[in-house]
């Protein structure tokens, strides 16, 4: 059987960059973690961090040092929490959001990993995970 475990992120300091990530999210980061790998539970899989040596940040949406990864976080409430990650270091980088309030904003943390807070049409999520609308 496969299981995916982890997801995990190179940065320089992974202490900063999981601190940032349990603002974001509002999970504490994983008791354990320290210098070289940092971790935050959801359910079975670890958002984690592990610092390298010469980390070099994407610059997206730059090809020659282009992104490897992205994260899409949902929200009910695109603009409170917009301030809220601008707040925590984040920087808009592109506003996808349509004239009806749906669709996404790309955001950089606050070391160069792109992420998006989405809103979606017809999803509701619920402690299992979302809820498509069938009509959508």
């Amino acid at each position: 059987m496969l299981r995916l475990t982890d997801f995990i992120i190179d940065c320089p300091d992974t202490m900063a960059l999981a601190a940032f990530y349990s603002e974001v999210t509002g999970r504490p980061v994983k008791e354990g973690s320290h210098g070289d790998w940092a971790g935050i539970r959801f359910g079975e899989i670890e958002l984690a961090f592990i610092r390298v040596e010469d980390y070099r940040a994407p610059q997206w949406p730059d090809s020659e040092h282009p992104k490897q990864f992205h994260l899409d976080f949902e929200v009910d409430d695109i603009e409170a929490e917009q301030s809220r990650i601008l707040a925590l270091g984040a920087t808009l980088r592109q506003d996808s959001i349509g004239p009806h309030g749906y669709g996404w904003r790309v955001y950089t943390d606050p070391i160069g990993h792109p992420f998006c807070l989405c809103r979606n049409k017809g999803v509701t999520w619920t402690d299992q995970g979302p809820i498509w609308s069938k009509s959508e």
